[in-house]
């Protein structure tokens, strides 16, 4: 990766937080950016566009002690070694493109077996990225993320944080969603993970507003 304008400044203050993301088919990130921007349209969020179409793996994780090209660095390092260990391969996702919640985000759930609607080849992707940047994580970061596998529900996000002032719109945008003419593929491979620096003054209430981010790198798992 090439230095960064900001890679002297220290990666566990002044806003910086990493995550790493499960990247869906394009027909699915087309679907979902069009949702997403109509949304924004008609009712003006912004939260769930605010980011690149993904699957959350590990989100807000605040880098201990490093600076921004070493944190870079580390993140990627530590999540090509525990892939490689796993020996993960890439693996069908399937989406029915049935609306859930998952607390104020109106959402695509994902599955791994549709036939038992679960989801565990995911949990477990999700499982060893966040075991790999563990070790990496500030233990001073007084909301650190924490991965619970038995409440990992992987989804891909159309309307969210936005909700939470407006909870009487929930319907109403579900609705909305549900009546677009948009067509995000029922099954994808799972195959291109991406990490990604995000960036907020204060990840104060309202961040999504004022977040940007940054694509640092790409896996591409065996079939």
């Amino acid at each position: 990766m090439t230095h960064h304008p900001l890679a002297d400044e220290h990666s566990g203050h002044r806003g910086y937080r990493y995550g790493v993301f499960l990247r869906p088919d394009a027909a699915t990130s087309l679907a979902v950016t069009t949702i997403t921007t109509a949304v924004r349209q008609q009712y003006g969020f912004v939260s769930a566009g605010a980011f690149p179409p993904h699957a959350t793996l590990a989100g807000h994780i605040v880098i201990e002690g490093r600076d921004t090209a070493g944190a870079d660095r580390a993140v990627v390092d530590h999540v090509s070694a525990a892939l490689g260990d796993a020996g993960t391969t890439a693996f069908d996702v399937h989406n029915p493109a049935t609306l859930i919640r998952v607390g104020p985000t109106i959402a695509y759930g994902l599955r791994t077996d549709p036939a038992k609607a679960c989801h565990q080849r995911l949990t477990d992707l999700a499982a060893t990225v966040c075991t790999a940047l563990a070790p990496l994580q500030n233990p001073d970061d007084p909301y650190p993320h924490r991965f619970v596998p038995d409440t990992y529900r992987p989804h891909l996000s159309l309307a969210s944080h936005d909700l939470y002032p407006r909870p009487e719109l929930t319907d109403e945008v579900t609705e909305f969603i549900d009546a677009l003419p948009v067509a995000p593929s029922p099954v994808f491979t799972a195959r291109t993970l991406s990490a990604y620096r995000f960036h907020s003054p204060d990840w104060a209430p309202g961040w999504w507003h004022t977040m940007t981010w940054e694509h640092l790198h790409s896996w591409t798992l065996p079939t």
